[in-house]
């Protein structure tokens, strides 16, 4: 045999198509999923190698439009405006998620320190990190979270965006 390479490619490329061909006949409704846009190298710096964006050089750390967060790799809501508020460390802080079980809280012992990290449950995406110093009335919990990790939606933008659901939050709210 002259090229056995050849053969091993060509085997290679029978079996992608063959796998490709399986999963375009296959259109089951559970297999569906949204597929998330592009990330920047900054969003995927910080959501798939858990990194951390400057301070104060972010796109939401000094937001204060009504809407929802969501995750920017699965479009899950996260945190809501109503529970943003000013922690003075230059990223988009939040007393709590829209509903805990949105995300994971992991212990993370990197940088010398124990803290808890955050991360969406649908995307396992790195959002930032939760602390015990934010408002006591409102609990106490500071959720310190990238604005890379996050896509903000307006309210007046809820329903054609597909999340009218949470437009209910903000019902009490003069227009």
């Amino acid at each position: 045999m002259k090229n056995p390479g050849l053969i091993v490619i060509a085997a290679a490329g029978l079996l992608t198509g063959a796998l490709l061909a399986s999963q375009t006949a296959y259109s089951g409704e559970e297999t569906m999923k949204k597929e998330p846009k592009a990330l920047t190298s900054m969003q995927q710096y910080v959501t798939r190698h858990d990194g951390t964006e400057p301070a104060f050089n972010n796109e939401y750390w000094d937001n204060h439009e009504p809407g929802i967060y969501v995750d920017v790799v699965s479009g899950e809501p996260l945190f809501s405006s109503l529970d943003k508020f000013d922690s003075g460390s230059g990223w988009p802080s939040f007393t709590k998620p829209i509903q805990q079980s949105a995300v994971a809280e992991h212990e993370d012992n990197k940088l010398l320190m124990s803290r808890t990290e955050v991360r969406s449950s649908d995307s396992d995406s790195h959002l930032g990190h939760v602390f015990a110093d934010g408002p006591k009335e409102k609990g106490g919990m500071r959720y310190c979270i990238n604005s890379a990790a996050l896509r903000f939606i307006h309210k007046d933008d809820l329903e054609k965006e597909g999340y009218g659901e949470y437009r209910a939050l903000f019902e009490d709210e003069a227009e």
